[in-house]
């Protein structure tokens, strides 16, 4: 499931590089579904490369963040959160794909950040944690932190997850406080490997631009129809051109054009997604438009139409097509 990563690595050191003192290596974040792996991701990276909602599953793809600093490069990999019940009706196969990445993920990485709610540890952060290997060092780390009212409370149940699992660290933290995320850093770093670095400098995904656009789109339908919309619901790139500027207007940046295609289940959620007289799905387009020139400085022209089809989450053949690994 990693190939993808090993393909975009720039190979190891480049020729004149002193290595000697720069580490690399990889970083799994695992969880349970909604409990904060791509907000995280994005503070540690300092730029949104994984979306995010209250929509359970919101990840479903293997997102690596990158972070660069002056001797070491972090190679963050956010995982779906580990898919623990299976009672949805038609997602069987999309269902193993997501615990399928997960799995894959913890097998090649140097480090594991398991993430859970402070103070709390129910059945589903047991069936993840469950997963987590014994030969490699797993970080438990508390986020929401900023939640808890009585911070004392905090210290019996940290005894209690050390009797759980022989984690190699315990973080509490705020996804939300830069100070937190560097103390991870900070923790983080001598447990990685000292070699070149995989990547650019300033590399922060091995996403593409493509990859990132369907995902945006995605989690703008995710926060505009809440609960309305179930969860077998995707989007698809169907085509993406970067058009540069005309020759006569050399400082212009010239435009992306992207046709999309939001995936559903059944007419009635295709109404859903477009909403009363269309002004849903307009909405839809202009947030993702808004997001996609912010993070790229970039002109975007965007087309999203709507789509029916049946029974995509429980059909392998089709999950390949809409991209899932």
């Amino acid at each position: 499931m990693l190939a993808g990563l090993a393909m975009a690595k720039t190979g190891g050191a480049k020729p004149g590089v002193d290595v000697s003192n720069q580490r690399c290596g990889l970083i799994a974040i695992v969880g349970r579904p909604n409990v904060g792996k791509s907000t995280l991701l994005n503070a540690l990276v300092g730029q949104k490369v994984s979306i995010t909602s209250r929509k359970a599953q919101t990840t479903r793809h293997r997102i690596t963040g990158i972070h660069t600093d002056d001797t070491t490069q972090f190679v963050f990999v956010d995982t779906p959160g580990f898919q623990t019940r299976h009672t949805v009706k038609g997602t069987a196969a999309l269902n193993r794909n997501l615990n399928k990445t997960v799995q894959a993920t913890l097998a090649d990485v140097d480090v594991v950040l398991f993430l859970v709610e402070a103070g709390r540890f129910g059945l589903d952060d047991a069936k993840v944690l469950a997963l987590c290997p014994k030969d490699k060092p797993v970080f438990l780390v508390a986020n929401k932190l900023d939640l808890v009212h009585r911070r004392a409370d905090v210290l019996p149940w940290l005894q209690t997850m050390q009797e759980r699992h022989p984690f190699a660290e315990f973080v509490p933290l705020s996804a939300q406080s830069a100070d937190d995320v560097r103390r991870l850093l900070d923790i983080v770093r001598p447990y990685l490997p000292q070699q070149g670095w995989w990547y650019d400098q300033d590399a922060l995904t091995d996403r593409t631009d493509r990859f990132l656009a369907s995902e945006i789109v995605r989690e703008k339908l995710f926060r505009l129809t809440g609960d309305e919309l179930p969860y077998t619901s995707t989007v698809v790139i169907d085509t993406y051109t970067d058009e540069p500027p005309l020759a006569n207007h050399p400082r212009a940046t010239g435009i992306i054009r992207i046709a999309a295609t939001i995936v559903v289940e059944r007419e009635t959620h295709k109404g859903i997604v477009i909403g009363d007289k269309g002004e849903r799905l307009k909405r839809i387009g202009m947030e993702a438009r808004t997001e996609l020139e912010h993070l790229w400085g970039r002109k975007v022209f965007l087309e999203i139409w709507v789509k029916v089809r049946s029974g995509w989450a429980d059909d392998d053949a089709r999950l390949r097509t809409y991209g899932y690994e």
